[in-house]
């Protein structure tokens, strides 16, 4: 089985299930979609709704993709809700996809709980993806998030056509929040679309940072620092945000690492501001709900989480002697995803340079890629690679190139050679250190056998050295790293 967009299958196997009636905001874009369906969750729950949430892909397994009140739902619920759809499939042999079916579980499961409120991302694209079949009467509101290259062979091969598919999501006399971008001749596309649709076409309205303000936000966080020992995490970015629907200027603090977030903050505030005020978002809103988000919006956005986007984890590693290391996990899959971990990393150098007890920064990346022509590895990974902008830091670049473990129920998702991702870093930079696991064969250890020789080469302990491994490139490499943490929380050393 492989991915073959098309709404025909899904829309006859939802004919033959409960109908799904869930206030619903639909999420589409290339990058960031995660990140704003989380925080628009979490502002939700934070403001006393149950809310439901739909990812995809999944990370560790396939049914925490389906989220109640910001916990994935049990197994148990899963299966009975996957059995439903897979007895109904079956009966009128509709012969959905993979994923087909795994949205038709989620909104099943959603509807059954009755949830007040339903946040679901787009899979791939927009106009045929599996979410876009949801009825018109359940669609509250529809975002774009940023639009970049990716899946040209199935959305074309320029932004154009991609923002095209993507805003192919709205629908009649609704709002249509596009998020702040990247290429200008993506709103021009936009908004044709949504003006052909009917819809109602809203601008994002940005969210500015500001400087730290000890009365609102409390005293400074402690000095980052990587050590593992003692690790400080990268201070909060203070913002500030203006609208018509709140009586004053939102001050707040944005706890999600990265200068980008604020863009994605940018987009869930104008959805909330538009959910609070646009007639007809508010009308199907809970009572009371405007007033809850003045009170609770701030504890949402500093409670808003994302497993595997520019995450920090403390392992503990036994080679050459037991000890913590800090890692940094980042699904980025594309070349602008790895331009946001570049420049997140950049900013990290830049932190640590102002720290005169810090002299030397090793740094490692552990990295696998999906098969997605036409992308290349080069696409992807050169952005990574550019000189780093410290004028006094000596930093020690060392690359790890692994296979990720299958993806359930994605047969077709396959790793780029090790081989040839070696031979891309080389490509990029001259003089690294490289560590390549093997093409064929077993990739079960793989991950784990990086982070051994990682931590074997150059680990003597030694005064002003701080150590940072990165694991990027996909995320299904993202997800082994967190089975690999959770076997440790489970059986410590």
């Amino acid at each position: 089985m492989s991915i073959k967009l098309s709404l025909e299958r899904i829309r006859l196997l939802a004919q033959h299930l409960p109908s799904y009636s869930r206030p619903t905001v639909h999420v589409a874009g290339t990058n960031g979609k995660g990140s704003v369906t989380c925080m628009l969750s979490s502002i939700f729950l934070a403001s006393g709704l149950t809310v439901g949430r739909f990812n995809s892909p999944h990370l560790v397994s396939v049914h925490d993709s389906i989220l109640i009140n910001e916990q994935s739902i049990s197994l148990e619920q899963y299966n009975l809700s996957r059995a439903a759809v897979e007895s109904a499939d079956q009966a009128h042999g509709t012969e959905v996809t993979s994923f087909e079916k795994l949205t038709l579980v989620a909104l099943q499961v959603f509807e059954k709980l009755g949830v007040d409120v339903v946040v679901i991302e787009v899979g791939m694209g927009g106009r045929l993806d599996a979410t876009n079949y949801i009825p018109d009467e359940s669609i509250l509101l529809s975002a774009l998030t940023t639009v970049d290259l990716d899946h040209q062979l199935f959305l074309g091969n320029t932004v154009e056509l991609i923002a095209k598919e993507k805003a192919s999501i709205a629908r009649k006399n609704k709002p249509f929040v596009l998020g702040i971008q990247k290429y200008a001749a993506v709103e021009n596309v936009v908004r044709s679309v949504v003006e052909q649709t009917g819809a109602h076409f809203i601008a994002t309205h940005s969210a500015q940072r500001r400087a730290w303000d000890d009365t609102i936000d409390g005293p400074l966080p402690p000095t980052f620092s990587l050590d593992a020992e003692s690790f400080r995490p990268p201070p909060p970015q203070p913002i500030t945000f203006t609208s018509s629907a709140f009586p004053n200027s939102l001050s707040a603090l944005l706890y999600l690492n990265g200068s980008h977030q604020v863009e994605n903050l940018s987009l869930v505030l104008t959805v909330i501001s538009t959910l609070m005020t646009h007639p007809s978002c508010a009308s199907r809103m809970p009572s009371g709900f405007s007033e809850r988000v003045l009170q609770n919006i701030n504890t949402g956005i500093r409670n808003a989480t994302w497993r595997g986007r520019l995450s920090f984890h403390s392992l503990m590693v036994s080679s050459p002697y037991p000890r913590a290391i800090t890692v940094l996990v980042d699904g980025a899959h594309n070349r602008a995803s790895s331009e946001t971990l570049a420049s997140y990393v950049s900013n990290l150098v830049t932190m640590l340079d102002g720290n005169p007890k810090v002299r030397t920064l090793r740094l490692t990346y552990i990295l696998a890629l999906s098969r997605s022509p036409p992308k290349t590895p080069k696409d992807t990974l050169s952005p990574l690679f550019d000189s780093q902008s410290s004028t006094r830091l000596s930093i020690q670049t060392k690359v790890a190139a692994v296979r990720f473990t299958s993806p359930e129920g994605m047969p077709w998702v396959n790793s780029v050679p090790p081989s040839v991702i070696a031979a891309t870093v080389r490509e990029s930079v001259s003089g690294i250190g490289l560590w390549v696991a093997s093409d064929e064969g077993d990739i079960q250890g793989q991950l784990e056998s990086a982070l051994e020789w990682v931590t074997t080469e150059g680990t003597e302990e030694e005064d002003g050295v701080q150590e940072l491994v990165i694991v990027a490139g996909s995320l299904y490499l993202v997800a082994d790293f967190y089975r690999l943490l959770a076997k440790q929380e489970v059986n410590p050393s």
